[in-house]
């Protein structure tokens, strides 16, 4: 749904841009027990989530194709499938083939609802979006600070916003709203680069911080993978790390979650670790208000000086099936 907004000499257009395609969390992996059943609302779908009783997370489209039931509420973990609350029927979790009607021998050939990939990673399980259905063509990155012993347990939070996830990732190719948003002294020095694949981007930025031990020339290296996995590591501070990981997933066309794990080297948790952390849950909250009173304009007016805005509307074209 188009809306046209009349200005002197325009007409500006806002649009949903529809949900893009890559890998989504969609939940903790600390939520889902073995044998339990999630109602799962994403990517404009209603979904199941389920742990078969292997461990392993299974995503199936929600409706019984029987009548229509909801799997996600009253479903019941079988195995490997998930049972349909009101009549029985059993659906795979691996192919969404329905395997058992325990009143009727016969199968029907249409028996079946749509499986979507999942990974369980990071401690979240991701489930592969494509508007066409198309198998995903690449990986959830690793956070190795989750396994090194020299780092933190991570924090983690989770964060609801009434906004279409694209204009959340914009941020990272957005150097100018430090200054306005987040009240930088400056407007960070910002390089910008695209993998040689294409969906990995990387925006550097520097700043100068002051510190107990005096200030230090920090580097903050944003990296995205589609529009809805980015990292942001701080570097500079000598032998210390500060890093964070989030996934940020749409609900629909205009609601959003993001979940956050945020790291700190066990010799900076408690100096510069704990400001670190609430930096960026504040840093999120500064831009809530902006963020939840705007509107996704599909043909914004840019001036000369916003070039990595620009790039980034051009890259972010191939995760939708209708622009790429």
């Amino acid at each position: 749904m188009a809306d046209r907004i009349g200005g002197v000499g325009t007409e500006l257009i806002a649009e949903d841009p529809g949900i893009p395609n890559g890998w989504y969390a969609v939940a903790w992996s600390k939520d889902l027990d073995v044998g339990q059943v999630e109602r799962l609302r994403c990517f404009e779908q209603e979904l199941v989530l389920f742990r078969a009783r292997s461990g392993q997370p299974k995503v199936l489209s929600a409706y019984c194709p029987h009548l229509g039931i909801h799997m996600g509420k009253g479903g019941r973990v079988m195995g490997e499938t998930v049972r349909c609350p009101q009549h029985g029927w059993q659906f795979d979790g691996d192919s969404g083939k329905c395997t058992e009607i325990p009143y009727c021998d016969e199968i029907p050939r249409r028996a079946c609802v749509r499986k979507w990939d999942v990974i369980e990673r990071n401690r979240m399980i991701f489930v592969w979006h494509h508007a066409e259905e198309k198998p995903p063509y690449w990986d959830v990155p690793v956070v190795s600070q989750l396994e090194d012993p020299e780092w933190c347990e991570p924090r983690s939070f989770t964060l609801e916003v009434p906004v279409h996830m694209q204009d959340m990732a914009e941020n990272n190719m957005d150097p100018v709203h430090f200054r306005y948003v987040h009240t930088s002294d400056t407007i960070p020095e910002t390089e910008f680069s695209i993998a040689e694949d294409g969906r990995f981007l990387k925006a550097t930025s520097h700043f100068l911080k002051a510190t107990p031990a005096g200030p230090f020339t920090l580097t903050l290296d944003r990296d995205t993978w589609g529009l809805g996995m980015s990292s942001v590591e701080s570097t500079g501070i000598p032998n210390m790390g500060l890093y964070m990981f989030s996934s940020t997933t749409p609900v629909d066309n205009r609601n959003t979650i993001s979940r956050w794990l945020l790291f700190a080297t066990k010799n900076a948790i408690d100096t510069e670790g704990e400001e670190w952390f609430d930096g960026i849950t504040k840093g999120v909250m500064d831009d809530w208000d902006v963020w939840t009173n705007k509107i996704h304009l599909t043909n914004p007016v840019f001036c000369k000086a916003d070039t990595p805005l620009i790039e980034f509307r051009k890259w972010a074209r191939q995760f939708y099936s209708h622009q790429a």
